[in-house]
């Protein structure tokens, strides 16, 4: 059976970054499928004998990663394996050896799904190439399980990332700081420490789990906005840092114990290196463009390919550009200097390097003052879990479609000033205050954004739509 046959069958889909499915669906020949899938188009480019492989901590990551073996195997491709790293870190070393690599990992998304996030040897695929990957007809021979071999691990990888987040900085960066890693299942729980005590801070580490923990930074639970507070008063931390499950999706806190939404720590971060021109999706706050601190702004739709292509026309441009999603996912597209020193590009999204760029400047002001220099425009967002996703796309045409009759039993009486369907529904009402419905691109769930002068409007926006979105 051809590859196309076998990964139509199976129902995965390519979301805003990779391909995820049910755990169930990702059998041991669809998995091979893919790899053998993505291989045979770059085979038609170039001459290919070697691709990296990595996992992250879910149950079914390593086993896929056998399976991904095997099918690389028929093509006489070697599998190098590095075993449990963060996305940028393959991705990082991937590019530095110019060599293609398939990440394992569903991300954020509960450990009874899982995805594969494919890279060429310059960076992460196009939705042009996940079409050639569907589409593409290679052979798949039968995989008897017996036939999985046991992986090797390779560490170069993590170290190479490593370095590439410490070269730039002093090691004195944060000495007399105490940073505290909430571990719970991130893919790199075992190397921040090392990249944070290179730096000269004192670490902490918590709430490491053996079970996978599914840490979504745009929605992040009620208990973990607690556990911030609470371990940064009991272990008196300047900051707390965490990730998503793949590493490429940064958590950080102030010194109060207050997550930093991703587009925030972002906006902050292009603000210290000085980047000209931005590349960042609709749904990120609008204090991007009231910092007055870039050349360009290119607002995109949500999901790291857009991005990607965004950050290729600025660097058309513009000498220093970057870019970072909602969910605090940062992409260097340019070399940039700080304090004299290089820091490499790296155009996926990256959690650690974020998060170095505001600590770095703890001996000068704290998080929280960084965050209050800014405009005040005060984000929020959450789900709806098991929302089909053609139930999402009908709610949004139809308010699209009669906003008049719908938006008020929504709850909404404000004039509709802009509405943005570059991705989802974004709605701009006179008041100032803005609300994003989209489906996610991972699983089915109806996100909603908004966005207010206060915090507490832009969370009671997303807490009365998605209540009254139930209720329909």
């Amino acid at each position: 059976m051809d590859s196309s046959v076998i990964i139509e069958q199976s129902g995965i889909e390519f979301g805003t970054s990779g391909a995820r499915g049910l755990v169930s669906d990702f059998t041991i020949e669809v998995c091979a499928a893919f790899a053998i899938a993505f291989a045979s188009v770059l085979k038609k480019e170039q001459d290919l004998k070697t691709i990296a492989v990595a996992i992250d901590n879910r149950p079914s990551s390593y086993k896929m990663a056998q399976a991904i073996s095997v099918g690389l195997k028929q093509l006489d491709i070697e599998t190098k394996f590095y075993g449990v790293i963060p996305t940028p870190a393959l991705a990082f070393h991937s590019m530095q050896q110019e060599m293609p690599c398939i990440m394992v990992t569903g991300s954020h998304i509960p450990f009874d799904r899982n995805g594969l996030k494919f890279y060429r040897s310059g960076g992460e695929i196009t939705k042009a190439d996940e079409t050639a990957i569907l589409k593409i007809k290679a052979p798949v021979l039968p995989i008897p399980l017996e036939l999985l071999p046991e992986l090797k691990i390779l560490l170069d990888a993590k170290q190479i990332y490593i370095t590439r987040n410490t070269e730039a900085f002093d090691k004195k960066t944060l000495s007399g700081k105490r940073i505290g890693i909430y571990e719970h299942s991130s893919a790199g729980r075992d190397l921040y420490g090392e990249i944070f005590e290179n730096l000269g801070a004192e670490v902490v580490t918590l709430g490491r789990s053996d079970s996978f923990v599914p840490i979504d930074t745009e929605a992040v639970s009620d208990a973990d906005k607690q556990k911030a507070k609470d371990w940064v008063k009991e272990y008196k931390l300047d900051a707390l840092f965490s990730t998503d499950g793949d590493g490429d999706r940064p958590l950080l806190s102030d010194e109060n114990g207050e997550w930093l939404r991703g587009d925030i720590l972002g906006l902050l971060c292009s603000k210290i290196l000085k980047i000209e021109a931005l590349a960042t999706p609709v749904s990120c706050n609008t204090a991007i463009e009231k910092s007055g601190l870039f050349k360009h702004i290119e607002r995109t739709k949500i999901g790291s390919p857009y991005v990607i292509a965004g950050l290729e026309v600025l660097c058309k441009k513009y000498s220093v550009v970057a870019g970072f999603e909602a969910n605090g996912g940062y992409l260097l597209a340019s070399e940039v200097t700080l304090n004299g020193k290089i820091i490499k590009p790296l155009p996926t999204r990256d959690a650690i390097l974020p998060a170095i760029i505001l600590l770095s400047q703890l001996n000068v002001t704290s998080i929280s003052e960084m965050v209050n220099s800014l405009p005040s425009r005060f984000a929020s967002s959450d789900r709806i879990k098991d929302y089909a996703i053609h139930k999402s796309l009908d709610l949004i045409r139809d308010i699209a479609q009669h906003p008049e009759r719908l938006l008020p039993g929504l709850g909404f009486e404000a004039d509709v000033i802009d509405m943005d369907e570059t991705d989802g529904l974004r709605i701009s009402f006179v008041d100032g205050t803005i609300v994003h419905l989209r489906p996610s691109g991972n699983a089915p769930e109806l996100r909603c954004y908004a966005e207010a002068s206060t915090v507490a409007k832009a969370d009671n926006l997303v807490l009365n739509t998605l209540t009254r979105i139930e209720e329909l």
